[in-house]
């Protein structure tokens, strides 16, 4: 345990790799902090504050745990029910609503982005939904998943709680409604959450989310919000092994940061780190039909919206400019303009006026005029563009199917995939070629728990840094459990199911 640190000093890890301190980490260290080595992000300053009030929380929520083992499902289905009732309250929402503003004005102030920050009748309305969907579910834990009959005895594969699970999570208040269905299964959560959202998630955990664990007997720590809106906080959490599963929402080097911190202590990890969805045009496509699939797969930005269009070279001339058509309508449904970044090599495909010609693009940081088409380098074909309400889309005009799967595989990051084809071959080929876990024949847009499974999603995975082991890419409160196995002798005389 360093009490100080040296500007200049350098800090060698146990596989040789080398770290100088700078002098602003120096100045910020303190007695008690610590510093961790990290290839992609230097060195990592977690102050012992945020170690802290970290190390408390899960205490509190391992604690809540244990406890949660001698509550009944039923009162599990009472938290979903009061949970609901609380947001379906118009006096706890407007307060809610109010609190959010303050901290939509602030992100705003930033030049940050507002796209999922912002609660909505929409957001309230899918929170209860999902409450709901968790209180009408069927109990996930105590299941008999598989019996094996032996001659003197038998074997039990029996599921039960997996334990503390951790999420972190920027500005998505949603995601404390939709995360309780770990609950379900007699599993306790804990967030953190990022500065742009705190005091939304802290209004609803004190006007509705705590109030209702407490009505319904189940621990008032079952769901922990983390007191800190530090980046430290969310290493901190990561980096405590007594998580059963780390869950990252959100995008970019963070998540892909936090996944690592977990890893690195042996915990499993549920993140995608980068999205965008990919939509390949085979020369069979129906015009008609991929409009409508660009149209619905641009409705907002979010990790499955289309990113990455592949238009198969034979029918380009007579499918890009529908794909435009169905860009175009997606912007002017959001009252936008769009943005299009042309692949070298694929801009004879575009009119030239798209070069020549500016528009109005909605940024984060407001209102940007730029042209509405510029090329691209072929290898950054698979960068996810952050757009707030101009749809923003990269396209690349490929030889062959094969070609656009190649070049998936190569650049994308790997989440979701659809053929617009009209070829059943095609579509078979596909789904055996293409490396995804999300896979169809249409809009980009389905990859969704609630949308597709009927179920609030904790997280999404995709397969960028490998494919997950015993379960799908979706992560659902009635996905979070271990099994546990159960000897039976028959000379006990007990009943064998």
């Amino acid at each position: 345990m360093l009490n100080e640190l040296e500007p200049d000093s350098l800090i060698v890890t146990t596989s040789g790799e080398t770290f100088r301190v700078s002098k602003a980490l120096a100045q910020a260290f303190q007695p008690g902090d610590l510093v961790i080595p990290n290839s992609q992000h230097g060195l990592l300053h977690l102050a012992n504050k945020e170690r802290q009030i970290v190390d408390t929380a899960v205490s509190q929520s391992l604690e809540a745990f244990a406890t949660m083992q001698q509550v009944t499902d039923d009162q599990v289905t009472d938290f979903f029910n009061a949970f609901c009732d609380a947001l379906k309250s118009e006096k706890i929402w407007r307060s809610i609503e109010r609190i959010n503003q303050k901290d939509v004005a602030k992100a705003k102030a930033k030049g940050r982005s507002t796209t999922r920050l912002q609660v909505s009748e929409n957001m309230r309305a899918s929170m209860i939904d999902g409450l709901r969907e968790w209180a009408e579910s069927k109990p996930s834990r105590n299941s008999i998943v598989e019996t094996i009959d032996h001659d003197h005895f038998q074997i039990q594969l029996e599921t039960s709680a997996l334990g503390v699970v951790g999420f972190v999570f920027e500005g998505r208040p949603n995601v404390l409604a939709d995360a309780c269905g770990v609950l379900r299964g007699g599993n306790t959560a804990i967030f953190r959450i990022g500065s742009d959202a705190l005091q939304t998630a802290q209004a609803m955990m004190e006007l509705a989310l705590r109030p209702s664990l407490v009505r319904s007997g189940l621990p008032e720590d079952a769901i922990v919000l983390v007191d800190s809106s530090a980046h430290a906080a969310g290493w901190a959490l990561f980096l405590d092994s007594r998580l059963a599963l780390a869950v990252a929402r959100g995008s970019g080097e963070s998540v892909e940061l936090l996944g690592s911190l977990a890893r690195s202590v042996g915990t499993p990890v549920s993140l995608h780190g980068t999205g965008g969805g990919w939509m390949i045009v085979a020369d069979t496509a129906v015009p008609e039909i991929l409009r409508q699939c660009v149209i619905a797969s641009l409705d907002r930005k979010v990790c499955n919206t289309l990113n990455t269009c592949c238009v198969v070279a034979s029918k380009a001339n007579e499918l890009v400019p529908v794909l435009l058509e169905g860009l175009n309508k997606a912007a002017a449904n959001l009252g936008q303009e769009y943005r299009l970044h042309v692949a070298e090599g694929s801009e004879a495909f575009i009119s030239g006026g798209a070069f020549n010609r500016k528009v109005t693009i909605h940024r984060a940081d407001g209102q940007h005029e730029e042209f509405q088409a510029s090329t691209l380098p072929v290898g950054d074909i698979g960068r996810e563009w952050e757009w707030e309400t101009s749809p923003e889309i990269t396209l690349i005009v490929v030889q062959s199917l094969e070609e656009a799967i190649d070049l998936f595989n190569a650049h994308s990051p790997r989440l979701v995939a659809s053929l617009i084809s009209n070829d059943e071959q095609e579509h078979q080929h596909f789904y055996q070629r293409v490396d995804a876990p999300f896979i169809g024949d249409n809009h980009t847009r389905w990859v969704d728990g609630q949308r597709a499974l009927n179920k609030p999603e904790l997280g999404l995975s995709n397969w960028a840094n490998g494919r997950l082991f015993g379960r799908h890419a979706i992560l659902t409160g009635d996905s979070v459990y271990t099994v546990r196995t159960r000897y039976i002798d028959a000379s006990t005389g007990r009943s064998r199911t």
